[in-house]
């Protein structure tokens, strides 16, 4: 990355590794859910359910106070955005066609790690950076998925990432971060066939192909962190409140 260090590129791949490497090992859970290992297990999402909510345990207690809320809120807008998504409007389908215990929970992981990442303090030094690296990396992804795959519907989403970014500067980092981990898991997760996207946007727009899975899917983990953003505010009132009272008052003095 070009205009860092070595010692804090070094450092930023130890917190990258530490903080986001761990969600990448769920790749690995999801081949228990599988197709393959279905053939041999028929109870086979059990063993990624029981993988799932010991790594959230273990990531529950290691976290402050605040990431905890955050990752319960998560898990409950978790399970009301996949009923509504994939049973109700069938945008996706699992392969036992219902709802896996482990995926709400595997959001709030996700939600989570991808939160403390983007909070640690040598990447926040170095924030403009990453957040350029990582738009490089975005734009080619989804540039070769639109070329390679006529991945229309999630160019279309990833462009729409794009432009929510802009005027929202301080949430780039956190969300392009979240698109790379999110697609890492896609990828994985229709590899393994535990689900699957229709062949168009929402399997109702043939105008707009989509590949299987589209590149541009975190769009929808904006809704997420809205709604964790809104229960948190909700629920402590009294802190919010002050946070905003002392915004205030640092932006009149620098006015």
């Amino acid at each position: 990355m070009v205009g860092i260090s070595k010692v804090d590129r070094l450092k930023i791949l130890a917190v990258f590794n530490r903080r986001i490497g761990l969600l990448f090992l769920f790749v690995l859970a999801l081949y228990f859910d599988g197709m393959d290992f279905a053939s041999i297990y028929p109870n086979a999402q059990t063993i990624t359910n029981s993988f799932m909510l010991i790594a959230f345990f273990l990531l529950y207690i290691r976290s402050v106070k605040r990431t905890r809320q955050l990752m319960i809120y998560a898990v409950i807008i978790g399970f009301a955005g996949e009923y509504l998504f994939s049973i109700v409007l069938d945008m996706y389908t699992y392969r036992l066609s219902n709802l896996p215990f482990y995926i709400p929970f595997g959001h709030a992981a996700v939600y989570a790690r991808t939160y403390t990442f983007s909070k640690a303090s040598i990447v926040r030094k170095h924030q403009k950076q990453i957040v350029r690296l990582l738009t490089i990396i975005i734009s080619l992804f989804a540039l070769f998925y639109l070329f390679a795959f006529n991945d229309i519907f999630g160019f279309l989403m990833t462009i729409f990432v794009f432009m929510i970014l802009i005027n929202r500067p301080k949430d780039q980092l956190f969300f392009l971060t979240m698109y790379i981990v999110v697609a890492v898991l896609e990828i994985g997760g229709t590899a393994y066939e535990v689900w699957s996207w229709p062949d168009s946007a929402f399997g109702v727009l043939p105008l707009f192909k989509s590949h299987n899975p589209p590149s541009g899917i975190s769009l929808f983990y904006f809704l997420l962190d809205v709604g964790c953003f809104v229960l948190y505010t909700q629920i402590n009132r009294k802190t919010w409140k002050r946070f905003k009272n002392i915004r205030r008052q640092l932006k009149s003095q620098t006015t």
